[in-house]
């Protein structure tokens, strides 16, 4: 196991930031709104990040830079949102809020990739209330990565329990990742209980492009991904300042690791998707 020094992401996979067109998501005339919301600047060295869904309706953002959040409430990678200033993928917020009792139901199961869900189109309006942020969508050719099973396989486990998974709670030191949260770290990606759809998310996030799933895989995986990252790659650079560079510089590449790991392959090809760009945001007042 190799000990490095960097940032860790924990997100929370009942919220899957999905590779898909937009244009899939378009949002109601009206979005609804949190009751109350609360945006605070993180000072903090704490290099923690994460987004928690509780129970009632609620969001709890902690240490996200504002690229961040987009990405998780509007389903797109960062790689895909551009004409941000630079203050989007380093400064960092510490966000809470709440809807209306009783306005959203209580989840049935495994949330539906393909649908935005009441409450990231809440979190979408506190963006653009808060942050003053207007935005329109566009498509671009890009360079993409397909991913596959590889010829060998799939090595990759289906999880025993294939029941819904809303966490609560951050994983804590010393004991097992709580299921739902899809653990990333500099060449490591790792979860228990994972949709396909979210690992995919996450694997894009590592790589700085968009990942276009042809598996056809479904259900909740056990996913554990270990390599040795080039310079800039990984969630760090995805949205913030550098990734420093591994200690150990002896193992597989991720293309590598995937195919031995998981029995996955990695294609590099162009294809067209569509695309977040900023018009205008600003940072928030205090609250």
């Amino acid at each position: 196991m190799r000990h490095l020094s960097h940032k860790v992401v924990l997100v929370v996979i009942a919220i899957a930031v999905a590779v898909m067109p937009l244009a899939s998501q378009a949002p109601p005339t009206q979005k609804p709104s949190f009751e109350v919301a609360s945006v605070k600047p993180n000072a903090s060295s704490d290099e923690r990040v994460a987004f928690l869904t509780p129970p009632g309706g609620r969001i709890v953002a902690t240490n996200v830079t504002l690229k961040n959040l987009m990405a998780v409430a509007y389903r797109v990678p960062q790689s895909r949102i551009f004409g941000a200033p630079s203050w989007l993928a380093t400064d960092r917020w510490n966000i809470e809020a709440k809807a209306e009792e009783g306005s959203i139901a209580a989840p049935a199961g495994q949330p539906d990739p393909t649908v935005t869900s009441p409450l990231m189109l809440m979190t979408q309006s506190l963006i653009e209330n808060r942050f003053q942020l207007k935005l329109h969508r566009e498509t671009r050719e890009l360079p993409v990565y397909d991913i596959f099973v590889a010829k060998g396989g799939l090595k990759a486990k289906l999880s025993e329990d294939q029941g819904p998974t809303l966490p609560t709670t951050l994983p804590q030191e010393g004991r097992p990742t709580p299921r739902s949260f899809l653990k990333m770290d500099v060449g490591e990606i790792e979860g228990i209980g994972l949709p396909f759809a979210n690992f995919i998310a996450g694997l894009a996030q590592q790589l700085g492009r968009p990942v276009i799933d042809r598996t056809g895989l479904k259900g909740l995986y056990d996913i554990k991904l270990q390599w040795t990252p080039d310079q800039g790659q990984g969630p760090v650079a995805a949205g913030g300042p550098d990734t420093p560079s591994p200690a150990d510089t002896s193992g597989p590449s991720i293309f590598t690791a995937l195919q031995e790991q998981l029995g996955l392959k990695l294609e590099s090809t162009k294809g067209t998707v569509e695309v977040l760009v900023i018009d205008s945001v600003q940072k928030p007042s205090e609250n």
